[in-house]
C-alpha cells in the first residue's frame, strides 16, 4: 500500500511571522503523527518571504522534539550550499537525539535565487558540478570510521540515516539510480519531466547496501475540505504564491481569493496547469479518487503531501481529510 507523508515549508502568512510559522509546523507534525502520516519533511529555501524553514536542521530539531514516532527529515537539504561534513554532523546530531526517526533528502538546486546563493557560498564556481562527489562524501561520513581516518563526523559516524536524492529533472533520477538510493521527485511544483524521470530511475536502478529495489516518492498537492467549493478556494493561496514566484516577486502566503482564476492571464494559467496536474482538490471522496488515479498512473511508493493553506486550522483540516482519503485507497485501486 502506498505510504503518505507531509512536506511542510513552514509558511509565513500575510500578517504573520516566522515564529508563528514554526510553531504551526510543529503543531501540524503532531497532528500528522496522530493521523497516520509516515514522515514529516521540511525543505531548505532561502530569502523567501513566505518560507520559514531556511535553517532546516534547526527546524527539524524543533519538530522532532514535539513528536514521538513520526519520521522527521529534510526534503531537502540543498547540498551545494554546504560542506558535506557540516551536514553529516548536523544530521548525526539529530539522529543521536531522535534515534531511528531521521531522514536526509539531498537536492542539487540552491533553493533560492543567484544573489542569495552567492551570499551563502561566496562563489558559484563548481559547487553544483560536485554534487555527486559531495553526496558520496557525505554518505561515507555516516559509515564506521576507518583506522587512520583523519576527518570523522562526530556525531554522525556509524549512523544509520536513510539518504534520498531529490530532483525535478532526469539528473536526480539518474544519480539516485546509479547510487541505489530512494528517489523523491518534486512533482508538486515541477511535474514536466516526471514520467521520464520515473522511467530513468526504475530502468537504471542498481541495488545497493542501502536499497534493494527502486523506491519512488512523489510530491502531491492536496486541498481538502468539507465542500468542493471551499477546497478550491483554499487552493488559491498557493496559486497566488506560485504565480508571484514565477514573476520574480515572491510574497508571504496570501489569503484565498474567490474567483481567482478569472484574474489570470493565459500565461498564468499555463503556469498553474503544471501545479494542478499533480494535485487533488475537493472532498474526501474526490481527493481519494484523484489521488488513486495519480498513484495508478505513476506507481508511486509514497506520496509526499503538501497543502499550503492560509488559515492554520483549515490547513490542519485539509491534512486530516487527506489522511482519511489516502488511507482509504486500496492496493487494487492503486495497481
Amino acid at each position: 500500500m502506498t505510504k503518505f507523508s507531509v512536506l511542510d515549508l513552514a509558511p509565513i502568512v500575510e500578517g504573520g511571522d516566522a515564529r508563528q510559522a514554526l510553531m504551526n509546523a510543529r503543531d501540524l507534525a503532531q497532528h500528522a503523527e496522530r493521523w497516520g502520516y509516515h514522515r514529516f519533511w521540511a525543505a531548505e529555501h532561502h530569502s523567501m518571504p513566505g518560507i520559514a524553514s531556511a535553517a532546516t536542521s534547526v527546524v527539524l530539531a524543533h519538530v522532532a522534539a514535539g513528536t514521538k514516532t513520526i519520521r522527521v527529515g529534510a526534503g531537502g537539504i540543498m547540498l551545494p550550499n554546504h560542506a558535506p561534513l557540516i551536514i553529516a554532523e548536523q544530521f548525526g546530531t539529530l539522529e543521536a537525539l531522535f534515534p531511528g526517526r531521521i531522514d536526509l533528502g539531498l537536492g542539487r538546486a540552491p533553493g533560492t535565487d543567484q544573489a542569495a546563493a552567492q551570499a551563502m557560498r561566496r562563489t558559484l564556481v563548481g559547487d553544483v558540478d560536485r554534487f555527486p562527489q559531495d553526496v558520496v562524501e557525505l554518505m561515507r561520513y555516516f559509515e564506521p570510521a576507518q583506522p587512520g581516518q583523519r576527518v570523522v563526523a562526530i556525531p554522525g559516524e556509524n549512523s544509520d540515516i536513510p539518504i534520498w536524492i531529490l530532483g525535478s529533472s532526469l539528473y536526480g533520477a539518474q544519480l539516485a539510480a546509479i547510487l541505489g538510493l530512494p528517489f523523491a521527485f518534486a512533482s508538486h511544483f515541477a511535474p514536466q519531466q516526471m514520467y521520464d524521470a520515473l522511467h530513468e530511475y526504475r530502468s537504471r536502478f542498481k541495488p545497493s547496501a542501502r536499497l534493494a529495489k527502486p523506491y519512488v516518492m512523489l510530491g502531491f498537492n492536496i486541498f481538502a475540505a468539507d465542500t468542493t467549493e471551499e477546497a478550491h478556494l483554499l487552493s488559491t493561496s498557493i496559486m497566488q504564491a506560485f504565480v508571484n514566484l514565477r514573476r520574480g516577486t515572491p510574497t508571504k502566503l496570501q489569503p484565498p481569493v474567490k474567483d481567482f482564476d478569472q484574474t489570470l492571464s493565459p500565461m498564468d494559467r499555463g503556469i498553474l496547469g503544471a501545479l494542478t496536474s499533480c494535485a487533488a482538490i475537493g472532498t474526501v471522496s474526490e481527493v481519494r479518487d484523484q489521488a488513486a488515479a495519480f498513484i495508478a498512473r505513476t506507481g508511486a511508493d509514497e506520496l509526499m503531501v503538501t497543502s499550503q493553506v492560509f488559515d492554520h486550522a483549515k490547513r490542519l483540516r485539509s491534512f486530516e481529510l487527506a489522511a482519511e482519503a489516502l488511507s482509504g485507497i486500496s492496493v487494487s485501486a492503486a495497481a
